[in-house]
């Protein structure tokens, strides 16, 4: 086992060891006056359960960034193995919806089929967080579909199968 301090040195090592725990992917849309946006994050977390919150942290160097944290309304998205591909355009572009694959909510939220789960979050708290900003939003409404996720770690894509 490797041992190191964290510092702008090592913020490579820190990343990659970071890396190491599994996580969902995820793609966070908001409605801005330029139109539809999202953005691919797996730093995506539950709360609470009452009230219920979840939690998501975009990085403040990031120029979507600000429509994010001063949206009201936003929503989750828990990606399914088939979207890995959808996630790869979002981390590229804010604008890489197909009008055939979402909707929008009540709010004018973009809304993406076909997710394991989605949950349409109201703005409930902003935090701090370093060279990100930790969102935490009331989840008002959630939708569960079914199917494998889409899993990161160590750098790569996989699935898990559900038990049958």
């Amino acid at each position: 086992m490797t041992s190191f301090i964290p510092s702008r040195k090592t913020a490579r090592d820190f990343r990659d060891a970071l890396g190491l725990f599994g996580t969902g992917v995820t793609i966070v849309t908001v409605a801005t006056p330029q139109g539809a946006m999202g953005i691919t994050a797996n730093s995506f977390a539950s709360v609470s359960l009452d009230p219920p919150l979840v939690l998501w942290s975009p990085a403040n160097a990031s120029k979507r960034a600000v429509h994010f944290i001063q949206a009201e309304h936003y929503a989750i998205h828990i990606l399914a193995k088939d979207q890995q591909e959808l996630s790869g355009r979002f981390a590229k572009t804010p604008h890489a919806f197909e009008a055939h694959l979402y909707s929008e909510c009540e709010n004018g939220v973009p809304l993406i089929e076909g997710c394991l789960a989605r949950f349409e979050c109201r703005r409930h708290a902003i935090h701090e967080g370093g060279d990100h900003t930790i969102v935490v939003g009331e989840v008002e409404r959630v939708n569960v579909g079914a199917g494998a996720p889409l899993l990161f770690h160590g750098g790569h894509f996989g699935t898990i199968l559900p038990d049958a």
